[in-house]
C-alpha cells in the first residue's frame, strides 16, 4: 500500500536545505559509486571512522561520536540504486537518499515513534543545528524488529510509514552476511526490496534531490558497541 505523505507537512519549518553544488548529469547505464579502493568521490558529515578494507567500505564505531554519514560529492534526483550491505547487530546503520545539510538552524516536526490504535502519533517539534545532515534514509535495522528496508526521515520527520507494517517474513535478512538493497527514487515515489522482497512504498515530495550516503550510527559510550563494524560492496547507481 502507498502511503500519501504530500498534504501532511505544509507546516515543516525548512529554513534552507543546504549549500551545496547543482545536480549532477549521470552517464547512461549502471555507474559503479565506489571504485573498490579509496574513498574518492565521497565525503564525510559527522566525523565517523569510515575506510576500505578488502574491496569494501566499512564504518567503525567509536564512543563519543553522533550519527556520522559517507556521501555521495554528488547529487542525485531520480535513480535506481543497488547496494550489498553487512552489519553486526549491535549497531544500526542505514542508506540515505535524496539527503541535505541544514544551511541554518532549522525546526521540524518530529513525529513519535509509536503508532496509536488509530495509526496516528505525538507531534512536536524540534530543532536542528546548522550543518546537521538529514533527509530519506532506508533502514539498516539487525534487531528483532525487522525494520530492515523502511523508509525513515534522518534528522527530521522520522518514520514516513508505519515499519511494522512493511516487515519482510522471517528470514529475509540475513544476519552477519552480505544482503541487498534495490532501492528506487523516482519523482515523489520511494520503493525498496531487501534481498528481492519489497519493503517500503511512499509517496512524499518534501526532497528531489540530494546526496546518497552511508549512515555510521553513533553510539554514545556504549562499550560494548565500540569497534563494531557495517560494511558495504557493489553501490551502483541507474540514472531513470
Amino acid at each position: 500500500m502507498i502511503v500519501n505523505l504530500q498534504t501532511t507537512v505544509s507546516f515543516l519549518l525548512v529554513l534552507g536545505l543546504t549549500a551545496c553544488s547543482p545536480i549532477q548529469e549521470l552517464d547512461e547505464g549502471p555507474i559503479n559509486l565506489f571504485n573498490g579502493t579509496d574513498l574518492a568521490g565521497w565525503q564525510n558529515f559527522g566525523g565517523g571512522k569510515f575506510f576500505v578494507e578488502d574491496g569494501t567500505i566499512v564504518g567503525e564505531s567509536a564512543p563519543g561520536l553522533p550519527n556520522s554519514f559517507l556521501a555521495t560529492e554528488k547529487m542525485y534526483p531520480d535513480f535506481e540504486l543497488e547496494v550489498e550491505f553487512k552489519i553486526h547487530p549491535l549497531l544500526n546503520s542505514g542508506i540515505q537518499i535524496r539527503s541535505n545539510t541544514y544551511a541554518e538552524e532549522t525546526t521540524t516536526i518530529r513525529w513519535g515513534g509509536r503508532f496509536k490504535t488509530d495509526g496516528s502519533r505525538d507531534v512536536r517539534e524540534r530543532v536542528w543545528g546548522k550543518g546537521r545532515f538529514w533527509g530519506y534514509q532506508v533502514e539498516i535495522d539487525p534487531t528483532d524488529r525487522n525494520w530492515t528496508g523502511t523508509l525513515y526521515e534522518e534528522g527530521a520527520r522520522g518514520f514516513l510509514h508505519n515499519p511494522n507494517e512493511a516487515t519482510a517474513p522471517e528470514g529475509t535478512f540475513k544476519p552477519y552476511e552480505w544482503n541487498h538493497f534495490r532501492i528506487v527514487a523516482k519523482g515523489d515515489r520511494m520503493q525498496t526490496w531487501l534481498n528481492g522482497v519489497a519493503i517500503a512504498d511512499v509517496q512524499d515530495d518534501l526532497t528531489s534531490t540530494g546526496y546518497i550516503a552511508l549512515q555510521l550510527h553513533g553510539i554514545g559510550n556504549n562499550k560494548e558497541k565500540i569497534g563494531k563494524k557495517v560494511s558495504w560492496k557493489n553501490i551502483k547507481l541507474t540514472k531513470l
